[in-house]
């Protein structure tokens, strides 16, 4: 016999963006929970609204099946006493497994006798089980806690309301002073209480009451009513997904309507009104057929149509201020200089224990222009660089940033145009906070890349220069995005920087400024740091994680050269004869690492023994004088092809022989082949079958 079973933890108000998050938690914790408790089921159909986490599991079994098992008490040595009277350890051992003495074994393990009992086990019924939820749901973690009366538990929300129904059976148990019973609640405005008979009911007794609990079938609900809306205005919709499952988890009864403003605000810059509607009003904007911005938007209430033509009014009404405001702050902004709007920038702060934003901006620029040389930038594109560098913050000054924070970078790109600026200088100040995300958008143009390269290694080494270094979850200046940010930029641009050993160049770079931290501070920790971003970006991959330690164990600088290497590795990890390859190479770091601090680099020729040492000898010196011509791939292929060479090397020679001139002269070969191999990594971390 199977059941059902609906679990609603209801809420005060949810923020939108945590929803679908949480509903998706409180599934894997519900269902890694009854996986423990041994309880089988068919399938767990979420529903979620601002005020409301549920979970309907279908084919629920009936209880946890019956377990007999084989329990190991302690050794027969305390179990019984000289005279062979149980102990008061073997008493206490059966007592706490449900039998007596009279149910001991003895059994051998390793040659020592110990007490064994068979055990059986009754399933619980599922009932009793699921009283436990209570602290599955009180586990979950959130964004953000709130505590509430004189509780002290911390949840999203307070909990208002809880449903426990098994059947048509409720499950007792309680949080806090609310206790689980068989009644929800419907719409917070058009509905009320709704008592349910059994918890297959649920769906539609809140449909009922103006609850559309199923997510998807909300999300499509608004979707049908937009583009009603949309086709009968002949207007073409700008797709916003994000912004679509905000809206989802706002409202609980969607009815989507159409609103209007004034033409006279179109000629704001589009980003200004999108930002107005989309980020500030949650409305959706609409185009013509020609890509053109249009004066209407479409947003969507959390209730009926009733009385609509109210609600159209009242969005409107309240856009109408933020556009004015946007207005007056463009026409303004663009009566002072970029420059002064720079010299501003002296009086703001970047961070108290580092410096002012104006001094962030000239250590930034400096580090831009000894990156952009070692990048072969031309001449006019250093020159479009230092200029970007020298006033990419400034529009954190303008009225327009100030209102609207969302617009950085934006409105500098913008501003930066109207002032006549070079285009490409424009773009990089937009384009240096790129990404702003762990997916999100990279910068597109050269200077932009570098530009926010230089930006956040600045940030970085001055944030670990004072000690304020991400730890655990704790990073509240996003130095771990920075990182991640840097390595992707740098991977699509194919740009090889030796951005792991750049902070002493870095330092030199900003020396001129009179800092009063040490830029060089910490630096083993910033290296640590960007490999584990490295790290992070391979096993996003799926590669293996010895292929990962493999390529992340290593001394060189260029993270693109070390994500190149763990990705070839990948690619040739199960090639016939890889592992026969890999071992040879390994035996070789292996023994490598025994040679002295003080050995000689030199190979002696005349010290040689057998004809073995002269063909590894010319192999390997031969790879060694083109390897910084070689790609990765094709050195590391004359690496794998020299497996004969090295195996028939160690058949003949005892590397550690007695002569000790002969054997350091033998460890030197084995370290300059160690050295070539890496340039790939640690070999020796791969795991080869």
């Amino acid at each position: 016999m199977t059941h059902s079973y609906l679990l609603e933890v209801g809420v005060e108000e949810m923020p939108a963006h945590v929803v679908t998050k949480s509903i998706a938690q409180l599934h894997r914790r519900v269902a890694d929970f009854l996986k423990e408790e041994r309880i089988d089921f068919d399938t767990i159909k979420e529903f979620a609204t601002p005020r409301r986490l549920a979970l309907l599991i279908s084919g629920l079994a009936d209880k946890q099946p019956d377990i007999d098992e084989e329990v190991k008490g302690p050794a027969k040595k305390i179990a019984q006493d000289a005279d062979g009277n149980w102990t008061k350890a073997a008493q206490g051992f059966t007592r706490g497994q449900g039998v007596t003495v009279d149910d001991i074994e003895f059994k051998a393990v390793k040659g020592v006798e110990y007490v064994f009992v068979n055990k059986h086990v009754s399933g619980k019924p599922v009932a009793e089980v699921l009283t436990a939820l209570p602290d599955v749901i009180t586990a979950m973690n959130f964004p953000t806690l709130m505590k509430w009366g004189r509780h002290n538990l911390q949840f999203i929300r307070p909990i208002r309301w809880l449903v426990s129904l098994l059947d048509d059976e409720v499950v007792p148990f309680s949080i806090l002073d609310v206790k689980a019973g068989r009644q929800t609640r419907g719409h917070r405005f058009l509905g009320h209480d709704v008592e349910l008979k059994t918890a297959t009911d649920y769906e539609a007794a809140l449909k009922a009451d103006f609850v559309i609990a199923d997510q998807a079938k909300r999300k499509a609900l608004i979707q049908e009513q937009i583009q009603k809306i949309v086709a009968a205005n002949n207007w073409v919709l700008d797709e916003d997904l994000d912004l679509l499952e905000e809206v989802n988890n706002l409202v609980e009864w969607p009815t989507a309507f159409a609103g209007a403003f004034d033409e006279k605000y179109l000629v704001l810059p589009e980003e200004v009104l999108i930002t107005s509607m989309r980020d500030n009003q949650r409305f959706f904007c609409v185009r013509d057929h020609e890509g053109k911005l249009l004066p209407h938007f479409i947003s969507v209430r959390n209730g009926n149509a009733e009385h609509l033509d109210n609600v159209i009014k009242g969005n409107e009404r309240v856009l109408v201020p933020r556009l004015e405001d946007a207005k007056f702050f463009y026409e303004e902004d663009q009566k002072i200089s970029i420059d002064q709007y720079v010299e501003r920038l002296q009086k703001v702060s970047f961070h108290d224990q580092i410096s002012s934003m104006a001094q962030k901006m000239a250590r930034t620029g400096a580090l831009a222009q000894v990156l952009g040389q070692k990048l072969g930038f031309t001449a006019n594109e250093l020159a479009d660089l230092k200029r970007a560098s020298e006033i990419y913050k400034f529009d954190l000054t303008t009225q327009m940033v100030g209102e609207f924070a969302e617009l950085q970078g934006v409105m500098g790109e913008i501003y930066a145009n109207l002032a006549g600026e070079k285009a490409a200088v424009a773009q990089a100040i937009r384009e240096h906070y790129l990404p702003i995300s762990a997916e999100g958008e990279l910068p597109t143009s050269k200077l932009g890349a570098l530009l926010a390269i230089a930006d956040k290694l600045d940030s970085i080494y001055s944030f670990f220069a004072v000690g304020l270094i991400p730890s655990g979850s704790n990073d509240p200046y996003a130095l771990r995005r920075q990182a991640a940010g840097i390595m992707r930029i740098l991977l699509a641009q194919g740009w090889h920087l030796p951005i792991l050993n750049f902070q002493g160049q870095a330092a030199k770079a900003v020396s001129a400024q009179k800092l009063t931290f040490d830029y060089t501070k910490n630096s083993d920790q910033v290296r640590t740091f960007f490999l584990d971003r490295v790290k992070q970006l391979l096993s996003d991959e799926a590669l293996r994680h010895d292929v990962i330690d493999a390529a992340t164990d290593t001394k060189v600088a260029d993270p693109v050269n070390i994500v190149a290497a763990a990705k070839l590795l990948a690619q040739h990890q199960d090639d016939e004869g890889f592992k026969d390859q890999i071992e040879a190479l390994t035996r070789v770091i292996r023994i490598a690492k025994k040679a002295p601090a003080n050995l000689p680099t030199m190979v002696d020729e005349n010290k040689f023994v057998n004809p073995s040492e002269g063909k590894l000898h010319a192999a390997v010196t031969a790879l060694a004088s083109q390897a910084d011509q070689l790609s990765l791939a094709d050195l590391l292929s004359q690496l794998l092809s020299l497996e004969p060479v090295i195996t028939n090397y160690f058949d003949e020679n005892m590397i550690m022989d007695k002569d000790e001139a002969i054997k350091n002269n033998r460890l030197a070969q084995l370290v300059t082949l160690a050295d070539l191999t890496g340039r790939l990594g640690n070999l020796d971390q791969l795991i080869v079958k």
